[in-house]
């Protein structure tokens, strides 16, 4: 095995790659279907594809804490992978094929490693800290599209913060070129990295939405902040992701628009 995060990149990977066997299999065959709290579904291949995430890595790495949107095995490891193994599941349950799998590292806090993997077109995106972002082996960079020119994707859970996301959206919508929302915070992010996108301004999501997403966009090259501007950490409540040039100015619409 690698030394250093290649060895955690490749485990990442490896997980991500089962997990996504088991979406792949499963997409317009879905057997079960609960609700949790906020309108939430959860479905019997969201359990599947983590328990193929969390089995590969507790084989490789028996000690390390686990943060996942569903079964969560956390401890005292300065080691925590967050995992999202179905990121899109309402899309996935209504036969919508944007969808995918995420999986990121920490240690001591600190986000080390990140894969995003979407089985229907086998797209693989990584990043290790400080080593750059790559798409199936080729490396990516954001785009260079000031802000009127923009496509923005946005968070569609508006009815959680329906006055505060309705006067964001309302000031971004004359602001930049169009706005999407594709219900998936690993498909924002990944093309954000990619550059066929340039703005993700989320209000809702969880450590596990986003923990692999933004390290990838940040090894692009692209910007990633909490509404206030500060750097981000996994734990962060709200966040802007971009392209970076366009990142002060979006800062101060929504700034302005909370206030």
């Amino acid at each position: 095995m690698k030394s250093g995060t290649g060895k955690f990149k490749d485990i990442a990977v490896l997980a991500a790659e089962k997990a996504g066997k088991v979406l792949k299999d499963n997409f317009g065959r879905v057997k079960k279907v609960s609700s949790k709290s906020g309108n939430q579904l959860v479905s019997n291949v969201d359990l599947e594809a983590e328990e193929a995430i969390i089995g590969t890595i507790k084989k490789h790495f028996p000690q390390h804490s686990i943060l996942s949107e569903e079964n969560s095995q956390l401890n005292n490891c300065a080691y925590r992978w967050i995992i999202d193994p179905l990121d899109g599941t309402h899309n996935f349950i209504k036969g919508i094929s944007i969808f995918g799998t995420s999986i990121a590292l920490e240690y001591k806090k600190e986000v080390i490693v990140g894969v995003l993997y979407f089985p229907l077109d086998r797209r693989l995106y990584w990043a290790e800290k400080g080593k750059g972002a790559y798409l199936n082996g080729k490396k990516i960079r954001v785009s260079s599209r000031k802000l009127s020119d923009s496509t923005c994707v946005y968070d569609s859970s508006i009815r959680l913060n329906l006055r505060q996301m309705l006067a964001v959206l309302g000031s971004l919508a004359t602001a930049v070129f169009n706005l999407r929302m594709f219900g998936s915070s690993a498909e924002h992010l990944a093309l954000i990295a990619e550059g066929k996108i340039d703005l993700d301004i989320e209000f809702n999501d969880k450590s596990w939405d986003f923990a692999a997403g933004a390290l990838i966009v940040k090894e692009a090259g692209g910007e990633f902040t909490d509404f206030q501007g500060h750097p981000w950490n996994a734990d962060i409540p709200h966040y802007i992701a971009s392209n970076g040039v366009i990142h002060q100015e979006v800062l101060k619409i929504i700034q302005e628009s909370l206030s």
